[in-house]
């Protein structure tokens, strides 16, 4: 356990995003423009989503692989379930609808900081996990706010109405699920060929890519985590108790994603980005939905405690915990 973790801890991603946190506490002026930050959002997807379908399309296509994907879309739909039930009496509806969803989705950053954790200690994934995070990503939105309408309409007579083209839209057509499902049916398409023409862009220098998004990320995530901290006074859901709840909303996030992968046999390297996969939260596609769809959440709440405290907590202990356990199991 020592040696993963000081493994993960050495490594340059997790070390800019630590410089990037120290920048924004000891109030330094290090900024990333937002313009340079998107582009980085959207080249860590491209080069995700078009490794993972070179991937695919060079393993076979049998059952495992669809039974993999199956159960991604069942763990994407148990967990907001499990939040919701946890939180429903501990916050107002539409929050806790929103932090189900939240928590429902997943981080594509941590994601693709786990393969960069599996890549160096020269453990092999399949492609077809990057399918299965592309899927995960829409499900929850739409259970969170399913919800919260069936809740809604529980705690009153007044019948509340779903627009379930435009939730349908938000959720499917995001533009991050969308670039990553687009990227991954390229890289299959192209299959060797692809991987060769854009192995300088999508290979060689995806790791400098991910240590400035990272870099940008601990600049966001401290501040977030400052701002928690001085509002906290002004709401009964404080930092203490986003910072209680979202480290163990990754426990168990993963106690689930972990379990799943151990009953299908998954491999070493398949288990734990399943598992990653359940204890991350999203802070891009959700709260852009939940900005259209459920304007009464507060995302003051929502985005603090995965974007400040669970994205942190899985990238510095989680992934060599749940890795070490794994290991442990297997």
């Amino acid at each position: 356990m020592d040696s993963l973790f000081l493994a993960n801890l050495s490594s340059p991603p997790l070390l800019f995003f630590f410089l990037g946190a120290a920048a924004a506490f000891l109030r330094s002026d290090l900024e990333i423009p937002t313009q340079v930050a998107k582009f980085l959002s959207l080249y860590l997807l491209l080069a995700i989503g078009f490794k993972g379908g070179v991937a695919l399309a060079e393993s076979p296509l049998d059952g495992s692989v669809w039974l993999t994907l199956g159960s991604a879309l069942v763990l994407a739909a148990i967990v907001p379930l499990v939040v919701f039930a946890l939180l429903r009496k501990r916050m107002q509806i539409a929050d806790a609808a929103a932090v189900a969803a939240t928590y429902g989705s997943i981080s594509a950053v941590t994601f693709v900081t786990c393969i960069s954790y599996l890549d160096a200690s020269g453990i092999a994934w399949s492609g077809h996990l990057v399918a299965a995070m592309a899927l995960m990503e829409s499900p929850a939105i739409i259970i969170g706010i399913l919800l919260y309408r069936l809740s809604q309409r529980q705690d009153s007579d007044q019948k509340t109405t779903i627009d379930w083209r435009e939730l349908g839209r938000e959720a499917c057509l995001n533009g991050s699920v969308l670039l990553i499902v687009g990227s991954l049916v390229i890289g299959f398409i192209s299959g060797a060929d692809g991987k060769a023409q854009l192995a300088a862009f999508t290979n060689d220098i995806f790791l400098g890519m991910l240590c400035l998004f990272l870099l940008d990320m601990g600049i966001v995530a401290a501040r977030r985590l400052q701002e928690v901290s001085e509002g906290s006074s002004r709401r009964s859901f404080g930092a203490g108790s986003m910072a209680l709840w979202g480290v163990s909303f990754a426990l168990i996030n993963a106690v689930l994603g972990g379990s799943l992968a151990l009953l299908l046999g998954l491999s070493e390297g398949d288990a734990l980005l399943l598992t990653v996969l359940g204890a991350s939260a999203s802070y891009i596609a959700v709260p852009a939905a939940m900005r259209l769809a459920l304007p009464e959440a507060n995302p003051s709440i929502f985005l603090p405690m995965s974007l400040a405290i669970t994205f942190p907590f899985n990238l510095l202990i989680g992934i060599p915990l749940y890795h070490q356990i794994l290991r442990w199991l297997a």
